[in-house]
């Protein structure tokens, strides 16, 4: 990190990278979907955090259908909503992306987001830096081997 200058919060108060793809209203909805099976838009809204109108999530689920973040089927005049990734598999595929984003601009723009995540990693955990140490280590191997 650059002496004198503070990170800018691209993840919007937290350090989970669905913030960042997700706006308020669309993670609370997610985080609705994610916790049920099928819903219909009355079940999220009387399961939001706080007072949302019926159209607003209505809205905000077409949205993420048109995203592909959830599938719909008709029940009836209304649509019942299912998440079509986990939450996890939704991270893990964020993440993929930003990599894949970095790594295809050239080695240079993937050296700052490298050296921060080898600062972060051994600010936070050092048994999480031994064993991005070991991936590293194991990827060279298999690598230098070739596929087996």
């Amino acid at each position: 990190m650059l002496k004198g200058l503070r990170p800018v919060n691209w993840l919007r108060g937290s350090r989970d990278p669905l913030h960042a793809a997700l706006g308020r209203l669309e993670r609370e909805v997610m985080d609705v979907v994610w916790a049920g099976r099928e819903q219909a838009v009355r079940d999220v809204q009387t399961r939001l955090p706080r007072p949302v109108a019926y159209t607003t999530v209505m809205t905000t689920l077409d949205r993420l259908y048109k995203k592909g973040l959830v599938i719909r089927r008709r029940e009836g005049r209304a649509f019942v909503y299912t998440a079509i990734y986990s939450q996890d598999e939704m991270a893990a595929s964020l993440t993929s992306n930003l990599l894949e984003g970095l790594l295809a601009s050239g080695s240079a723009a993937a050296r700052p987001f490298l050296s921060n995540l080898v600062d972060a990693v051994s600010a936070e955990d050092k048994e999480l830096l031994d064993e991005l140490e070991r991936l590293v280590r194991d990827k060279r191997e298999q690598l230098r081997n070739g596929p087996r």
